[in-house]
């Protein structure tokens, strides 16, 4: 297994809580998601993929075969080779409702991107008094409505950009494992498109906890706002990935 894949690999370990079978058992995040059934990242010198627990042992074979024969999946705007093939073989157990497309991009740690906005991170003093505020007085009503119920949907490490005082992008750790963690990043509507959001990654990768793991930022192919950051960043384009569910 060559670098790239290993890091595809570690992303994989990242994403999912896996059983001693190395099956996908959940997501890897406080909410204990379900995770897909099957999961495909690919990377110009192969792919990774791993079958949730639950998928039966007949077709979970029969994928692991197909996947084997699976062209690197390195198409930022298309699907892998046998796509339909996975879909019909996971419908023998139960049809698959949802599926996604999406770009995974390495991160340095300790981005610098030029920018006037505050930030303050968890593992400050000016962070403390900020979790410690929206404990008792709750979530803005703007971060509510991205899916931020309570203090405890911010999941640190995390480093928020203020304007004014008022929250305008927050990055957070989606998923953080012994070896790699996975940003989270979210923008309030009328803050969007002036930097707001790749000033609070930037920070976020300066956190100490994230020093020792492998970063990874993952978006969906059609999240033409969320490639901008990575635009912005400079961040190092890895493969692209397949969920089903």
């Amino acid at each position: 297994m060559d670098a790239e894949t290993s890091l595809l690999a570690i992303d994989f370990r990242t994403l999912f809580v896996l059983t001693t079978g190395g099956r996908i058992e959940r997501e890897n995040d406080p909410d204990r998601s379900p995770g897909p059934r099957f999961w495909l990242a690919g990377c110009a010198s192969g792919n990774v993929t791993g079958v949730r627990c639950d998928v039966s042992d007949s077709v979970a074979s029969e994928i692991a075969a197909m996947a084997a024969t699976e062209p690197p999946f390195i198409d930022r705007n298309g699907r892998p080779k046998h796509f339909d093939r996975y879909v019909d073989l996971l419908s023998w157990d139960a049809a698959v409702v949802r599926q996604s497309l999406g770009l995974i991009y390495e991160m340095p740690h300790c981005l610098q991107y030029e920018h006037r906005v505050r930030l303050i991170s968890d593992d400050s003093r000016e962070g403390r008094r900020f979790h410690t505020h929206l404990s008792a007085h709750g979530m803005p009503n703007e971060l509510a409505e991205l899916g931020f119920r309570n203090i405890s949907d911010l999941w640190p490490p995390w480093c928020v950009a203020l304007v004014d005082g008022e929250v305008a992008s927050v990055a957070f750790a989606a998923r953080i494992a012994e070896a790699g963690a996975e940003l989270g990043v979210a923008t309030i509507k009328a803050f969007r498109g002036h930097g707001y959001a790749a000033a609070a990654v930037a920070g976020w990768s300066r956190s100490p906890t994230l020093q020792s793991r492998v970063l990874f930022y993952s978006t969906d192919q059609t999240n033409v706002s969320s490639q901008r950051v990575t635009r912005r960043l400079g961040l190092r384009f890895l493969g692209a990935n397949l969920r089903l569910s």
